[in-house]
């Protein structure tokens, strides 16, 4: 009953997202999607499977579709909606949804919190470039420009220097140096 009520209530409040323009940062060595969110009129939710806008419906809700929502919701500054949803995650060990909660957390204030998120994610997958990308910027953050630049290396030894991980953080530091 309350794994329904949890579902239903993440199915309402995901219904705004879908009826505004949302674009979110490409993902990095983790894999997902990147690019635009599809989406449908107010009121109805992309059904992957169908592959087509429709009403929600209890069960519809599976990881993979709490880790869009709420990447979306925190792409859109909603971070503390975007916790609410990938919180509801079944697998509380998926690195997509703990880099993403980390990145809730550390944009709505909660720097200590969100480290905790990305570090748990590369525990998970080391060559997570995203989660290294962010964890970098949280450095920078509390102040701590040998840890972003210890990201920034990591990225390297994954993706070279010409990957987008790497552009972003090293465009960060460059901001932090110059500040």
């Amino acid at each position: 009953m309350r794994r329904r009520l949890l579902i239903q209530v993440l199915a309402v409040a995901a219904l705004p997202l879908f009826a505004v323009p949302v674009f979110s940062a490409g993902e990095g060595g983790g894999g997902g999607s990147g690019g635009q969110t599809t989406q449908c009129k107010k009121g109805m939710v992309w059904d992957k499977k169908l592959k087509k806008c429709v009403a929600p419906k209890q069960g519809m809700l599976d990881d993979d579709n709490i880790y869009e929502a709420g990447r979306a919701l925190a792409m859109a500054g909603r971070y503390d909606e975007a916790i609410a949803v990938l919180s509801l995650a079944a697998d509380k060990k998926d690195p997509r949804i703990l880099n993403y909660l980390g990145y809730s957390h550390r944009h709505s204030g909660r720097v200590a919190v969100g480290l905790g998120y990305y570090e748990e994610a590369l525990r998970i997958d080391p060559d997570y470039t995203l989660v290294r990308e962010y964890l970098g910027e949280a450095h920078l953050q509390i102040g701590d420009l040998a840890g972003a630049r210890e990201q920034l290396r990591e990225i390297e030894k994954r993706t070279g220097k010409g990957s987008r991980e790497y552009g972003m953080l090293a465009e960060q530091i460059d901001r932090f140096m110059k500040s």
